[in-house]
């Protein structure tokens, strides 16, 4: 599969810049960095604050804990890296949940403008302003949206032309049929007692695919009951 020939833009909005690219500039996606396949550009929020003491966040209307990243403050940020461009989205664990056909569909764009959000959250208005649709990793919380952010950029990129070695190795993912991926083995063929699947060792691919076909689909009737009931709707 042929390199893309403009990278993949990723633009990321944070109060620590700090941590970008981390965990991205090593193994794949650190090595499709380096070659251009993809590009980061990240943005301190910080530097859009007007005040002297570069204030970023403010007590919530109506009282309660913690404090609100600010409207003029987002939006300033926002202004200058013309967002508008492409999708912008923010990182919130009320957010809908990030999927395999999602980041698909953002990996077949031309990038994304993450928002990392801190505290309690962002003032509400700026993100109907901007219509930002807010995306989530799952039903849990972190101490901000920059993890969210690295797990969102690494799923991304791996799916984009020349990034993986094998194409091939993408089809039979978990998610990609609906289902969770089957087991693997390698050598040892026995490891303390434990061997390998006869039918793995039987050249026979025929046999294999379907042996690996049903694997998977009893791992996902077990573990996720919800990716079952779809599966076999659509089957």
């Amino acid at each position: 599969m042929a390199k893309a020939t403009t990278p993949w833009q990723v633009r990321v909005l944070t109060l620590y810049p700090e941590m970008f690219p981390g965990p991205l500039g090593a193994s794949l996606p650190g090595k499709a960095l380096k070659e251009g396949v993809w590009a980061l550009e990240t943005v301190d929020i910080r530097h859009f604050a007007s005040d002297k003491h570069r204030s970023v966040d403010d007590t919530p209307f109506g009282g309660g804990a913690g404090m609100v990243l600010r409207p003029d403050v987002i939006d300033a940020a926002l202004r200058a890296n013309a967002t508008r461009q492409k999708p912008a989205l923010y990182l919130s664990p009320r957010g809908r949940p990030l999927d395999q056909p999602y980041i698909r569909r953002l990996a077949e764009g031309e990038g994304v403008t993450l928002l990392c959000g801190r505290f309690e959250g962002v003032d509400e208005r700026v993100l109907e302003a901007w219509e930002m649709e807010e995306v989530s990793l799952g039903d849990f919380i972190l101490s901000g949206g920059e993890p969210a952010a690295i797990a969102l950029i690494d799923a991304c990129v791996r799916l984009l032309p020349g990034v993986i070695g094998c194409p091939d190795a993408l089809i039979e993912e978990s998610f990609e049929r609906g289902l969770l991926e089957y087991p693997h083995y390698t050598r040892p063929q026995n490891w303390q007692g434990r061997e390998v699947p006869e039918v793995l060792l039987s050249g026979h691919h025929e046999k294999i695919r379907d042996w690996r076909l049903a694997k998977a689909e009893e791992i996902t009737r077990k573990r996720r009951p919800d990716l079952w009931a779809r599966y076999v709707r659509e089957k």
